[in-house]
Protein backbone atom coordinates (compact mmCIF):
# COMPACT_ATOMS: atom_id res chain seq x y z
CA UNK A 1 0.00 0.00 0.00
CA UNK A 2 2.70 2.43 0.71
CA UNK A 3 4.31 1.44 -2.22
CA UNK A 4 1.34 1.79 -4.48
CA UNK A 5 0.32 5.31 -2.84
CA UNK A 6 4.25 6.28 -3.93
CA UNK A 7 4.19 5.69 -7.39
CA UNK A 8 0.67 7.20 -7.60
CA UNK A 9 2.12 10.74 -6.23
CA UNK A 10 5.44 10.56 -7.04
CA UNK A 11 4.95 12.55 -10.39
CA UNK A 12 2.86 15.64 -8.08
CA UNK A 13 6.19 15.50 -5.66
CA UNK A 14 8.32 15.77 -8.83
CA UNK A 15 6.67 18.70 -9.55
CA UNK A 16 6.44 20.00 -5.72
CA UNK A 17 10.82 19.31 -5.72
CA UNK A 18 11.14 21.37 -8.82
CA UNK A 19 9.03 23.90 -7.61
CA UNK A 20 11.10 24.00 -4.25
CA UNK A 21 14.32 24.25 -6.45
CA UNK A 22 13.37 27.12 -8.72
CA UNK A 23 12.30 29.03 -5.19
CA UNK A 24 15.53 28.44 -3.90
CA UNK A 25 17.35 29.29 -7.20
CA UNK A 26 15.44 33.03 -7.33
CA UNK A 27 16.07 33.50 -3.40
CA UNK A 28 19.48 32.61 -1.84
CA UNK A 29 21.93 34.46 -4.13
CA UNK A 30 19.45 37.68 -3.54
CA UNK A 31 19.44 36.58 0.10
CA UNK A 32 23.15 35.71 0.37
CA UNK A 33 24.02 39.42 -1.00
CA UNK A 34 21.36 41.16 1.37
CA UNK A 35 22.47 39.41 4.59
CA UNK A 36 25.89 40.54 3.98
CA UNK A 37 24.92 44.33 3.21
CA UNK A 38 22.77 44.03 6.21
CA UNK A 39 25.66 43.96 8.33
CA UNK A 40 28.29 45.16 6.34
CA UNK A 41 26.61 48.95 5.97
CA UNK A 42 26.66 48.75 10.21
CA UNK A 43 22.45 47.89 10.29
CA UNK A 44 22.53 44.72 12.05
CA UNK A 45 24.47 46.41 15.06
CA UNK A 46 22.41 49.48 15.09
CA UNK A 47 18.83 47.93 15.37
CA UNK A 48 21.02 45.50 18.22
CA UNK A 49 21.82 49.05 20.49
CA UNK A 50 18.50 50.25 19.48
CA UNK A 51 17.16 47.10 20.70
CA UNK A 52 13.46 46.90 21.25
CA UNK A 53 12.83 50.83 22.47
CA UNK A 54 9.59 51.87 22.01
CA UNK A 55 10.72 55.83 21.29
CA UNK A 56 13.73 57.30 19.91
CA UNK A 57 15.40 60.51 19.57
CA UNK A 58 15.11 61.80 15.91
CA UNK A 59 16.76 64.76 14.22
CA UNK A 60 20.20 66.04 13.80
CA UNK A 61 22.63 64.12 16.02
CA UNK A 62 20.07 61.51 16.55
CA UNK A 63 21.00 57.76 17.38
CA UNK A 64 18.63 55.76 15.76
CA UNK A 65 19.11 53.50 12.33
CA UNK A 66 16.10 54.99 10.15
CA UNK A 67 19.09 56.85 7.36
CA UNK A 68 20.98 53.35 7.79
CA UNK A 69 17.48 51.30 7.12
CA UNK A 70 17.01 53.95 4.30
CA UNK A 71 19.41 53.36 2.40
CA UNK A 72 18.86 49.41 2.89
CA UNK A 73 15.44 49.56 1.80
CA UNK A 74 16.43 51.74 -1.29
CA UNK A 75 18.76 49.09 -2.51
CA UNK A 76 16.44 46.07 -1.59
CA UNK A 77 12.95 47.36 -1.03
CA UNK A 78 11.76 46.42 -4.63
CA UNK A 79 12.00 42.73 -3.39
CA UNK A 80 9.66 43.04 -0.81
CA UNK A 81 6.63 42.26 -2.89
CA UNK A 82 8.87 39.15 -4.15
CA UNK A 83 7.88 38.03 -0.18
CA UNK A 84 4.18 38.35 -0.89
CA UNK A 85 3.82 36.36 -4.39
CA UNK A 86 4.71 33.14 -1.63
CA UNK A 87 1.61 33.32 -0.05
CA UNK A 88 0.48 31.26 -3.09
CA UNK A 89 2.95 28.18 -2.11
CA UNK A 90 0.79 26.85 0.56
CA UNK A 91 -2.64 27.02 -1.52
CA UNK A 92 -0.89 25.44 -4.40
CA UNK A 93 0.41 22.47 -2.19
CA UNK A 94 -3.34 22.14 -0.92
CA UNK A 95 -4.82 22.44 -5.19
CA UNK A 96 -2.49 20.08 -6.12
CA UNK A 97 -1.45 17.52 -3.82
CA UNK A 98 -4.48 17.58 -1.19
CA UNK A 99 -7.33 17.54 -3.48
CA UNK A 100 -6.64 15.22 -5.93
CA UNK A 101 -5.86 12.75 -3.71
CA UNK A 102 -9.44 11.31 -2.91
CA UNK A 103 -11.36 13.17 -5.29
CA UNK A 104 -9.32 11.20 -7.97
CA UNK A 105 -9.48 8.15 -6.68
CA UNK A 106 -13.08 8.34 -6.73
CA UNK A 107 -13.40 10.04 -10.45
CA UNK A 108 -11.08 7.35 -11.45
CA UNK A 109 -13.25 4.52 -9.32
CA UNK A 110 -9.78 2.89 -8.74
CA UNK A 111 -10.98 2.99 -4.99
CA UNK A 112 -12.87 -0.04 -5.19
CA UNK A 113 -10.00 -2.17 -6.57
CA UNK A 114 -8.06 -1.12 -4.02
CA UNK A 115 -10.48 -2.58 -0.94
CA UNK A 116 -11.33 -5.50 -2.86
CA UNK A 117 -7.35 -6.79 -2.09
CA UNK A 118 -8.31 -6.90 1.26
CA UNK A 119 -7.20 -3.43 2.39
CA UNK A 120 -9.69 -2.02 4.62
CA UNK A 121 -11.31 1.49 3.95
CA UNK A 122 -9.42 2.88 6.94
CA UNK A 123 -6.11 1.76 6.37
CA UNK A 124 -6.31 3.11 2.35
CA UNK A 125 -7.21 6.15 4.26
CA UNK A 126 -4.12 6.27 7.07
CA UNK A 127 -2.00 5.47 4.62
CA UNK A 128 -2.77 8.11 2.02
CA UNK A 129 -3.22 10.80 4.41
CA UNK A 130 -0.09 10.00 6.81
CA UNK A 131 2.18 9.95 3.68
CA UNK A 132 1.17 12.65 1.70
CA UNK A 133 0.58 14.96 4.88
CA UNK A 134 4.01 13.86 5.94
CA UNK A 135 5.25 14.49 2.87
CA UNK A 136 3.83 18.12 2.77
CA UNK A 137 5.27 18.88 6.21
CA UNK A 138 8.65 18.20 5.42
CA UNK A 139 7.98 20.31 2.42
CA UNK A 140 6.45 23.36 4.24
CA UNK A 141 8.97 23.09 7.06
CA UNK A 142 11.97 23.29 4.24
CA UNK A 143 10.37 26.65 2.72
CA UNK A 144 9.46 28.19 5.93
CA UNK A 145 12.82 28.29 7.00
CA UNK A 146 13.92 29.34 4.09
CA UNK A 147 11.58 31.85 3.76
CA UNK A 148 12.25 33.42 6.85
CA UNK A 149 15.99 33.35 6.32
CA UNK A 150 15.65 35.27 3.56
CA UNK A 151 13.27 38.07 4.69
CA UNK A 152 15.03 39.00 8.12
CA UNK A 153 17.13 41.66 7.30
CA UNK A 154 13.94 43.67 5.23
CA UNK A 155 12.08 42.51 8.47
CA UNK A 156 14.60 44.64 10.34
CA UNK A 157 14.83 47.38 7.95
CA UNK A 158 11.09 48.57 7.85
CA UNK A 159 10.28 46.72 10.90
CA UNK A 160 7.75 45.15 8.81
CA UNK A 161 7.46 41.34 10.31
CA UNK A 162 3.73 41.56 11.67
CA UNK A 163 2.59 43.60 8.64
CA UNK A 164 -0.38 41.22 6.94
CA UNK A 165 1.38 39.13 4.49
CA UNK A 166 4.66 39.54 5.57
CA UNK A 167 3.62 38.01 9.15
CA UNK A 168 2.53 34.87 6.83
CA UNK A 169 5.41 34.27 4.91
CA UNK A 170 7.99 33.68 8.15
CA UNK A 171 8.25 31.49 11.46
CA UNK A 172 5.79 28.95 11.53
CA UNK A 173 2.37 29.75 10.18
CA UNK A 174 3.35 28.79 6.99
CA UNK A 175 3.21 25.19 8.29
CA UNK A 176 -0.17 25.53 9.56
CA UNK A 177 -1.46 27.12 6.33
CA UNK A 178 0.09 24.16 4.19
CA UNK A 179 -1.24 21.57 6.38
CA UNK A 180 -5.05 23.04 6.49
CA UNK A 181 -4.68 23.51 2.70
CA UNK A 182 -4.17 19.72 2.04
CA UNK A 183 -6.56 18.66 4.82
CA UNK A 184 -9.49 21.08 3.09
CA UNK A 185 -8.40 19.60 -0.62
CA UNK A 186 -8.96 16.05 0.99
CA UNK A 187 -12.09 16.31 2.75
CA UNK A 188 -13.20 18.26 -0.11
CA UNK A 189 -12.23 15.45 -2.34
CA UNK A 190 -14.41 12.99 -0.25
CA UNK A 191 -17.64 15.19 -0.40
CA UNK A 192 -17.27 15.76 -4.38
CA UNK A 193 -15.61 12.71 -5.23
CA UNK A 194 -14.23 15.10 -8.93
CA UNK A 195 -10.91 16.64 -8.94
CA UNK A 196 -12.04 19.84 -10.57
CA UNK A 197 -14.75 20.82 -7.74
CA UNK A 198 -12.24 19.41 -5.04
CA UNK A 199 -9.77 22.03 -6.28
CA UNK A 200 -12.47 24.81 -6.34
CA UNK A 201 -13.87 24.46 -3.48
CA UNK A 202 -10.26 24.68 -1.41
CA UNK A 203 -9.46 27.90 -3.11
CA UNK A 204 -12.48 29.21 -1.81
CA UNK A 205 -12.68 28.09 1.57
CA UNK A 206 -8.78 28.59 2.05
CA UNK A 207 -8.77 32.47 0.72
CA UNK A 208 -11.90 32.56 3.17
CA UNK A 209 -10.75 31.42 6.12
CA UNK A 210 -7.28 33.06 5.47
CA UNK A 211 -8.86 35.92 5.60
CA UNK A 212 -11.02 35.62 8.10
CA UNK A 213 -8.07 34.55 10.49
CA UNK A 214 -6.08 37.73 9.11
CA UNK A 215 -8.40 40.52 8.78
CA UNK A 216 -11.11 39.73 12.01
CA UNK A 217 -9.17 37.15 14.62
CA UNK A 218 -5.85 38.35 14.95
CA UNK A 219 -5.73 42.04 15.59
CA UNK A 220 -7.25 40.50 18.99
CA UNK A 221 -5.31 37.46 19.86
CA UNK A 222 -4.45 40.09 22.83
CA UNK A 223 -5.74 42.80 24.15
CA UNK A 224 -4.77 45.72 21.65
CA UNK A 225 -2.52 48.27 23.69
CA UNK A 226 -2.82 52.10 23.12
CA UNK A 227 0.20 54.95 22.78
CA UNK A 228 -0.41 58.71 22.95
CA UNK A 229 2.73 61.04 21.80
CA UNK A 230 2.72 64.80 21.43
CA UNK A 231 2.82 66.00 17.86
CA UNK A 232 5.62 68.33 18.99
CA UNK A 233 8.20 66.27 20.52
CA UNK A 234 11.79 65.89 19.34
CA UNK A 235 10.95 61.54 20.37
CA UNK A 236 8.66 59.57 18.21
CA UNK A 237 8.10 56.12 18.26
CA UNK A 238 10.86 53.43 17.00
CA UNK A 239 9.06 52.03 13.69
CA UNK A 240 12.04 49.43 13.56
CA UNK A 241 10.87 47.37 16.85
CA UNK A 242 7.99 45.93 14.72
CA UNK A 243 4.68 47.23 16.46
CA UNK A 244 2.27 46.51 14.72
CA UNK A 245 0.19 49.59 14.14
CA UNK A 246 -3.74 48.39 13.64
CA UNK A 247 -4.98 52.81 13.83
CA UNK A 248 -3.65 56.23 14.03
CA UNK A 249 -4.98 59.65 14.78
CA UNK A 250 -4.28 62.84 16.04
CA UNK A 251 -5.95 64.45 19.10
CA UNK A 252 -6.18 67.71 20.64
CA UNK A 253 -6.14 68.26 24.41
CA UNK A 254 -9.63 68.06 24.90
CA UNK A 255 -9.34 64.11 23.60
CA UNK A 256 -11.90 64.77 19.99
CA UNK A 257 -10.31 63.45 16.73
CA UNK A 258 -9.05 65.88 14.16
CA UNK A 259 -7.80 64.06 12.43
CA UNK A 260 -8.58 59.98 11.25
CA UNK A 261 -6.02 57.76 9.78
CA UNK A 262 -3.08 60.33 10.37
CA UNK A 263 -0.17 60.97 12.11
CA UNK A 264 2.00 63.93 12.66
CA UNK A 265 5.05 65.43 13.82
CA UNK A 266 6.87 68.89 14.41
CA UNK A 267 10.08 69.69 16.15
CA UNK A 268 10.13 71.67 19.16
CA UNK A 269 11.30 74.96 18.44
CA UNK A 270 15.49 75.97 19.16
CA UNK A 271 16.10 77.10 22.76
CA UNK A 272 15.06 80.88 23.39
CA UNK A 273 17.36 83.10 21.26
CA UNK A 274 19.29 86.05 22.68
CA UNK A 275 18.12 89.82 22.73
CA UNK A 276 20.14 90.16 19.56
CA UNK A 277 18.56 87.11 17.65
CA UNK A 278 15.99 87.09 15.12
CA UNK A 279 12.94 85.89 16.78
CA UNK A 280 11.59 82.40 16.21
CA UNK A 281 9.05 82.13 13.46
CA UNK A 282 5.34 81.40 14.49
CA UNK A 283 4.48 77.92 15.27
CA UNK A 284 3.75 75.98 11.92
CA UNK A 285 0.27 75.36 10.70
CA UNK A 286 -1.37 71.69 12.47
CA UNK A 287 1.66 71.94 15.38
CA UNK A 288 -0.63 73.63 17.85
CA UNK A 289 0.34 73.01 21.37
CA UNK A 290 -1.56 70.15 22.86
CA UNK A 291 -2.04 67.85 19.78
CA UNK A 292 -0.86 64.30 20.80
CA UNK A 293 -0.98 61.25 18.32
CA UNK A 294 -2.66 58.29 19.17
CA UNK A 295 -1.83 54.81 18.14
CA UNK A 296 -3.55 51.65 18.38
CA UNK A 297 -1.21 48.34 17.94
CA UNK A 298 0.09 45.16 18.90
CA UNK A 299 3.86 45.64 20.50
CA UNK A 300 5.96 43.42 18.44
CA UNK A 301 7.60 41.42 20.85
CA UNK A 302 4.01 39.21 20.62
CA UNK A 303 5.09 38.21 17.28
CA UNK A 304 6.14 34.29 17.95
CA UNK A 305 2.77 34.62 20.39
CA UNK A 306 0.99 35.58 17.43
CA UNK A 307 2.45 33.00 15.36
CA UNK A 308 1.56 30.16 18.11
CA UNK A 309 -1.64 31.17 18.13
CA UNK A 310 -2.33 31.48 14.63
CA UNK A 311 -0.65 28.11 13.84
CA UNK A 312 -2.75 26.29 16.12
CA UNK A 313 -5.52 27.29 14.67
CA UNK A 314 -5.04 26.14 11.45
CA UNK A 315 -3.13 23.09 12.60
CA UNK A 316 -6.80 22.30 14.80
CA UNK A 317 -8.99 23.08 11.34
CA UNK A 318 -6.37 20.94 9.74
CA UNK A 319 -7.28 17.58 12.41
CA UNK A 320 -10.99 17.86 12.33
CA UNK A 321 -10.59 17.60 8.53
CA UNK A 322 -8.69 14.90 8.32
CA UNK A 323 -10.68 13.27 10.29
CA UNK A 324 -13.95 14.10 8.74
CA UNK A 325 -12.75 13.02 5.71
CA UNK A 326 -11.69 9.25 7.45
CA UNK A 327 -15.45 9.18 8.51
CA UNK A 328 -16.61 9.87 4.88
CA UNK A 329 -14.29 7.34 3.61
CA UNK A 330 -15.62 4.84 5.78
CA UNK A 331 -18.90 5.76 5.64
CA UNK A 332 -20.25 7.85 2.92
CA UNK A 333 -18.05 6.87 -0.46
CA UNK A 334 -18.89 3.83 -2.36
Amino acid sequence: MIWMTWRQHRQQVLFVLIGMVAVSALILPTGLRMHDVFTDSGLADCLRRTGDAEFVTVGPGSNDCAELANQFLARFGNLQPLAVLFAVLPLLVGLFLGAPLVAREVELGTHRLVWTQGVSRLRWAMIKFGLIGTGCLAIATAYTLLLSWWIRPLNGANGSRFTVLIFDQQGIVPIGYTLFAVALGIFAGTVSGKVMPAMATTLVGFLAVRLLVAGVARPHFQAQRERKFPVTSQVEPNQLNGDWIIHVGIYNSSGVQVAANQQRSCRPESPSPSPSATPAGPTPEGCEEGLYNLQIYQPGSRFWLFQTIETGIFVALAAVLVILAVYRVRRRIS
